[in-house]
């Protein structure tokens, strides 16, 4: 349905707003300034837009949100816009009110609302758009398990640098550690830690910045905290003498009988460089094979295109399609993509002998091989798929086998000329 169509609101209307790629809004023609908000998400809030101290187009306009459709019906909606309007009429400002009694809020409550309101990506080339679902729970949860824990009973507007410094140095040593059985077979297990921290704390940062947008606080006290928010670049990659051994593991554990969908994503992500995410959902309709491409729908930076090298489409050319599903790796039972590379991935680095190797190593690994093959950053970032080149500066590492040869290289004519040669 298009955005800003007004058309009588009814229950058909609203059910039949079906959710787009950005939330729009559709008017009530009956009564002016009475809608129904669909987000991304699906969720529809009936919501009152008004201008602010009785103005003209000039003043600000204020929204107010009447309630979530489902919890109220389009009439009761309806009735308590009607209610609100008569407030505006007589010179009151509900939006006011309510973000008056929201600065009285909570952390804890602030973290409903941002889970609520508040879970759009904040910059670079996906700016504005709703997180991804798996994106947004762990976000969430890292708010729950950390901050509602540790500071959820603080007033929003209480917070100050010096807590937040205290709040990241709890976690980073583990106050926030649970572990926890919910359910017959699930439990929940928090284990803090210096990555969690620098986590928790940019989440934190993040939902702060979205209250003083809001009009909630005033500032975000994470930006004058002085914690360490990240742990610099990442230098581990493998040399290629590990990624024979990372090969060689996976051949011994084919023969072994392990899951050889689990060893041909592994095979996939050191060939392309790929993020884990990216090959475990590739669809057969995203490998172009004629053009030699590689056409993601949905990737971390969007959409994005790349090379297929040769290896890779010979390797994918090997792999069998299962009727009845788009996935190149499709789940053992039911419908969907395999989702047995976490358990299965320990078992694959301890065969080859590595140690401090993740998939996203593999992904360094990619860029650490072609830029020590003298290729250029914009064609490392091109294999990589990164939207900027900054991005690819992080995976620039060189590797030291190439150093030490290109060193050895020099220092043997700089001692020639010292009358040093070996």
């Amino acid at each position: 349905m298009p955005a800003n169509l007004r058309v009588r609101l009814t229950k058909t209307i609203v059910d039949s707003s079906a959710p787009g790629a950005k939330r729009y809004t559709v008017w009530d023609s009956d009564l002016a300034g009475f809608a129904v908000r669909i987000e991304p998400s699906g969720t529809k809030s009936f919501v009152v837009r008004y201008r602010a101290d009785g103005g003209g187009r000039t003043a600000p306009q204020r929204f107010v949100t009447i309630g979530r459709f489902g919890n109220l019906t389009v009439e009761e909606a309806r009735k308590k816009a009607k209610k609100v309007l008569g407030q505006i009429a007589v010179g009151e400002d509900p939006a006011a009110e309510r973000n008056s009694k929201r600065r009285e809020m909570k952390i804890a409550a602030l973290v409903d609302l941002y889970e609520e309101e508040g879970c759009y990506i904040q910059r670079g080339i996906r700016q504005g758009e709703p997180m991804k679902p798996l994106t947004k729970q762990y976000t969430i949860g890292r708010l729950r398990h950390h901050v509602v824990r540790l500071i959820g009973h603080k007033r929003i507007t209480e917070l100050n640098a010096g807590d937040v410094e205290r709040f990241f140095r709890d976690v980073e040593t583990g106050k926030s550690r649970k572990d926890e059985k919910v359910g017959h077979r699930k439990r929940i297990v928090v284990r803090g830690g210096p990555g969690a921290a620098r986590k928790v704390f940019r989440d934190l940062s993040a939902m702060y910045s979205f209250a003083v947008r809001r009009g909630l606080v005033d500032a975000n006290p994470c930006d004058k905290a002085v914690v360490k928010k990240t742990d610099g670049r990442r230098t581990r990659f493998l040399s290629l003498a590990e990624v024979r051994k990372l090969g060689e593991a996976c051949d011994a554990l084919e023969e072994e009988g392990l899951n050889v969908k689990a060893l041909n994503i592994t095979r996939l992500w050191i060939l392309t460089g790929c993020r884990r995410q990216e090959i475990v959902e590739l669809k057969w309709d995203e490998v172009d094979f004629e053009r030699g491409l590689m056409r993601l729908a949905d990737t971390k930076t969007g959409q994005s295109v790349r090379p297929l090298s040769g290896a890779t489409a010979a390797m994918l050319r090997s792999i069998a399609r299962t009727d009845g599903s788009d996935y190149v790796f499709p789940a053992d039972s039911g419908e969907g993509y395999f989702q047995g590379t976490k358990k299965l991935w320990p078992k694959i680095v301890a065969k080859a002998g590595l140690k401090d190797v993740t998939p996203h190593t593999l992904r360094h690994t990619i860029g650490a091989i072609a830029t020590s093959s003298g290729e250029a950053l914009a064609m490392t970032g091109a294999i990589l798929g990164h939207a900027n080149m900054r991005s690819t500066m992080i995976y620039a590492h060189i590797d030291y086998d190439p150093m030490k040869q290109a060193a050895d290289r020099v220092g043997d004519k700089i001692a020639l000329a010292l009358g040093k040669a070996a």
